[in-house]
């Protein structure tokens, strides 16, 4: 540590090392995964290009050589929330940070050019618009920098499922400092991606570290959607703690808010329509509440950075697999057991492609169908989720996880290539106008007065589906569907995709996957207290009432693994507190004497 840092946390000189930082500023004892790789990298000047999984402490990669080099560290975030929560985490730490944003009010912006021309910011942050622009890079020259973090650095690439040109803009401001270090950080980047931002951003092929994009504390379920409201209120009944269920629209979003909403359980709206008070309040409450659940947008999410999470859910299909591996990662970051859950269905993929159709620019189409029929694979598979998941950003997984719906309860998978060929030829001989039921009446030799008005019991396709066969035509439909096979139009008429030729010529078979019934579990053995330890529980009241009266989240304090261990090592003077995970100088400085009278009391 730099020796103003030291003196002012009231460490000697000695505390120089980014591994004794880590100790006496943020509590623990040894780097995480390939922290140290990145920080090593940073600490010797060299751009650095970090592909880090969600949880993975990808923050303390430019936390920490911000403390250990001289001058500011300039982080460029996407979004203000995101900004505003970072700040708060890095103030418990003790760690001097402020941000320029377009929020701010005039005083405080003043207040943060003087302090960061007076060298008393560690962190400063700024969204890409405001760090591309002339003014804000003759700001920097006058600054001393430490380096320069480009966080969700996935944005700056074409290849990236959220592109934001902004990001494209910044090139200039890290060629004017070709001596201070960069750190780009993402979450989210397939090898394509990844090529892209170490071009887009000036960083050497050797600049690039990938820790691995595996969660291994998160289940993953897919099932198709069957009455999605039910499948949730079931989903919140037997998973304790916070939870993101992602809907489609503004709409859903507030209709599902209040259908899911009970007495026990409060569960509130997210969308960019909402008045920006009432937006801004529901953001605040779900951040503090340790149960409570958000019915939201993917415009929610992003500038969060509450590691308690305990599930994630989606009303319908993400955008992408980065998409889903992005907006799935934003549970369990705090290392603990966590859920994802996607109900799917047909109508999801046919609405995803005409939009890809109509409002995606012709020279990003093929892309983006390779995206969604990649996304249709995830959904539509019998084997290990996480696996296809990894093999998707370039890993070579095992075969099976054991944390997965497939894994767990292997699913039943049968050929139905037969069925679907006599699908599509239904949908041909009806001149491909008519929906899935008016084809499985047809297919089952129904006659009803659509059937008989439109003379289709005289085609060759009437009648040739046996009962078992008939049962599936809908799960057959739904993965023509999701295969590109088969097209919905606005009035829910069928037509053949690019993908239906290949399996009507017998060049491509249709294996369908039917997952077992699910089985009701027990809520406690997911609760933070599996035990019921009173001691944990008296901590956990302890760590809400100083949030309330810091006014920042519960996690701002301790997180739960820090808290949990308390309970089990029992510290009963500030000295055996410092040595539990997680509890830095800062922190034991802030909150010490009050938790260590909860454990006293428990003696």
């Amino acid at each position: 540590m730099r020796l103003a840092q030291a003196q002012r946390h009231g460490y000697d000189d000695a505390v120089t090392s980014p591994a004794a930082i880590l100790h006496q500023m943020f509590g623990f004892t040894a780097f995480r995964g390939v922290q140290e790789a990145v920080v090593d990298r940073v600490m010797a000047r060299r751009h650095t290009l970090a592909v880090m999984p969600t949880g993975a402490g990808k923050s303390l990669c430019y936390q920490l050589p911000a403390l250990a080099r001289e001058g500011t560290a300039l982080v460029v975030s996407p979004l203000i929330a995101l900004m505003h929560d970072q700040i708060r985490s890095a103030d418990a730490f003790g760690i001097r940070a402020a941000s320029l944003t377009s929020a701010d009010p005039d005083e405080e912006r003043q207040q943060t050019l003087q302090r960061l021309k007076a060298g008393e910011l560690d962190l400063l942050y700024v969204a890409p618009e405001r760090a591309s622009t002339p003014a804000f890079r003759a700001l920097a020259a006058r600054t001393k920098l430490a380096l320069i973090a480009v966080d969700e650095a996935h944005c700056v690439s074409e290849w990236g499922h959220d592109f934001r040109p902004d990001y494209r803009l910044l090139k200039p401001l890290l060629d004017a400092f070709p001596e201070v270090p960069r750190l780009a950080l993402t979450a989210t980047a397939d090898k394509a991606t990844r090529a892209d931002i170490l071009v887009q951003l000036g960083i050497p092929d050797d600049g690039l570290i990938v820790a691995g994009f595996d969660r291994p504390n998160i289940r993953y379920h897919v099932r198709p959607r069957d009455g999605v409201g039910q499948q949730l209120k079931a989903l919140l009944a037997e998973q304790p703690g916070p939870g993101i269920v992602y809907v489609p629209s503004r709409d859903k979003a507030e209709k599902l808010a209040e259908q899911l909403s009970t007495p026990g359980r409060r569960v509130l709206p997210y969308h960019a329509g909402l008045d920006p008070r009432v937006r801004a309040r529901n953001q605040a409450a779900f951040v503090a509440s340790e149960d409570m659940v958000m019915v939201a947008t993917v415009a929610f999410g992003m500038g969060i950075d509450k590691p308690d999470v305990r599930f994630v859910a989606h009303a319908g299909i993400p955008k992408s697999v980065e998409a889903y591996y992005q907006e799935t990662g934003r549970a369990g970051r705090d290392g603990e057991p966590a859920e994802a859950w996607l109900f799917w269905g047909a109508e999801d993929f046919a609405r995803a492609r005409a939009r890809l159709e109509t409002e995606v620019p012709a020279e990003r189409r093929g892309g983006e169908r390779q995206r969604l029929n990649a996304l249709a694979a995830m959904v539509e598979t019998g084997a290990c989720r996480r696996a296809l998941l990894l093999r998707h950003f370039g890993e070579q997984p095992p075969e099976r996880c054991g944390n997965c719906d497939n894994c767990l309860a292997p699913p039943v998978t049968l050929d139905a290539t037969e069925t679907a060929r006599k699908l599509l030829s239904a949908a041909f001989r009806t001149e491909m106008r008519f929906g899935v039921q008016h084809l499985t009446d047809v297919l089952a030799g129904r006659e009803t007065e659509k059937v008989l008005s439109f003379g289709h019991h005289r085609l060759s396709v009437f009648g040739i589906a046996g009962e078992e066969e008939v049962a599936l035509i809908k799960p057959v439909a739904r993965a023509l569907l999701a295969r590109d096979a088969l097209r919905a139009d606005a009035y829910g008429g069928l037509s053949f995709g690019p993908a239906a030729k290949p399996i009507l010529k017998g060049e491509q078979a249709l294996e369908l996957v039917l997952p077992p019934k699910r089985t009701r579990r027990a809520r406690a053995n997911r609760d933070a207290n599996p035990e019921g330890d009173p001691l944990f529980d008296a901590l956990r009241a302890c760590r809400r009432d100083l949030a309330q009266a810091a006014g920042v989240p519960p996690y701002v304090i301790f997180h739960d693994s820090t808290l949990r261990e308390m309970a089990a090592v029992r510290p009963t003077s500030r000295e055996a507190l410092a040595r539990v995970s997680g509890v830095g100088a800062a922190k034991l400085e802030k909150y010490g004497e009050a938790f260590v009278e909860v454990v006293r009391g428990f003696e």
